[in-house]
């Protein structure tokens, strides 16, 4: 059992992560020559797809693209972190030492190939961009507020857990939406097909199964956003986070760790909470939204502490489970419906 708090991480950045993680990357990275980006390719294991890209887009699949880029850019830099904290022994990361049973020499060349693809992976996003007319997404300043390779592998399970979740409704998005995007469908299954496949590396590194659960739990683009943002320094973006057309939802962060089995959870918050007209949801696997009374008391600092049933066994799936606190008490029967209603998450909960 695991449990991920992103508000929890968010503020311990303040005290125990290095500097923040700048681009560019040493081989120049995202602004790559012909010759950089062919070694890039090399490295990747393959090259962009060479087909036509779309000449115009809706308004909804830029804000999903834009959403796309920063995500692949925030991997880039996570991951070349990782990997030179792993190469260089930094402390927490000495695998010889903390972790024998794993291949030091194979978990570096795991993840120099993870780098380079998704260098290809935020290349592509800003690609389809552009030829739809539009700006590119210029990269930020990021923290990552992990401090040991154990810590920064359950990380990466989580936010490509919510990836993963989350492409199916873009993909949606481009077959029904009526634009030219209709073409990447294909392409977007393939980035997740291929983001699944790092998602079971990550787990068989924490002796999990590689695989989680039958069905991955769906998520909702507000709900990635949110969670981006907990890594990036505010006020770095050269374009601010705001002009994407997407909600940024208040933090919702997990008090006590939950078992894979009924039990009772607390979540903090800043700020009011009305269990009479709110309540939280879970989303977990593929089945219906799940809404579940709560209950209110003070915390300390002007928090909130809101009490809640963890069903586990109502139907809930091994993996990531996502918590939201929302307006009303309605049978919501979507993620994004459950996003259109939430005040306070994403609360993330992985649970094996």
């Amino acid at each position: 059992m695991y449990l991920f708090s992103i508000l929890t991480f968010s503020i311990a950045i303040a005290g125990t992560v290095a500097a923040p993680f700048k681009f560019p990357t040493p081989d120049g990275f995202p602004n790559l020559s012909p010759a950089q980006l062919a070694r890039v390719e090399k490295a990747a294991g393959g090259p962009l797809p060479n087909g036509p890209l779309p000449t115009s887009l809706k308004s909804g699949a830029v804000t999903a693209l834009q959403l796309l880029a920063n995500n692949e850019l925030f991997e880039v830099a996570f991951f070349t972190e990782l990997l030179n904290n792993v190469t260089s022994n930094a402390r927490g990361y000495d695998i010889k030492s903390s972790h024998p049973e794993l291949n030091r020499d194979f978990v570096i060349k795991a993840l120099s190939t993870i780098v380079e693809q998704e260098k290809i992976h935020a290349l592509g996003a800003n690609a389809i961009l552009v030829s739809a007319k539009q700006a590119p997404i210029a990269p930020c300043e990021y923290q990552f507020p992990v401090s040991e390779f154990k810590d920064a592998i359950l990380l990466a399970q989580t936010f490509t857990d919510l990836a993963i979740g989350t492409l199916p409704e873009v993909q949606t998005l481009f077959a029904t939406d009526g634009g030219d995007e209709v073409a990447n469908v294909v392409l977007l299954g393939s980035i997740l097909g291929q983001e699944s496949q790092q998602d079971g590396f990550y787990r068989t590194l924490q002796q999990k199964t590689p695989s989680a659960a039958p069905f991955i739990t769906g998520g909702s683009a507000g709900f990635a956003f949110t969670a981006l943002q907990m890594f990036i320094v505010p006020g770095s973006c050269p374009k601010p986070l705001s002009s994407i057309g997407l909600p940024t939802f208040k933090p919702l962060t997990l008090i006590n760790k939950p078992q894979g089995k009924n039990t009772t959870i607390t979540f903090s918050v800043t700020g009011p909470v009305d269990c009479e007209k709110q309540s939280i949801v879970y989303l977990s696997g593929q089945n219906l939204p799940l809404t579940v009374p709560c209950h209110t008391k003070v915390g300390s600092n002007g928090t909130t502490l809101v009490t809640v049933a963890f069903p586990f066994d109502a139907g809930f799936s091994n993996g990531l489970t996502i918590a939201a606190l929302v307006n009303g008490k309605g049978n919501f029967t979507t993620p994004d419906a459950v996003a259109a209603d939430t005040v306070y998450g994403p609360g993330l909960i992985e649970v094996d």
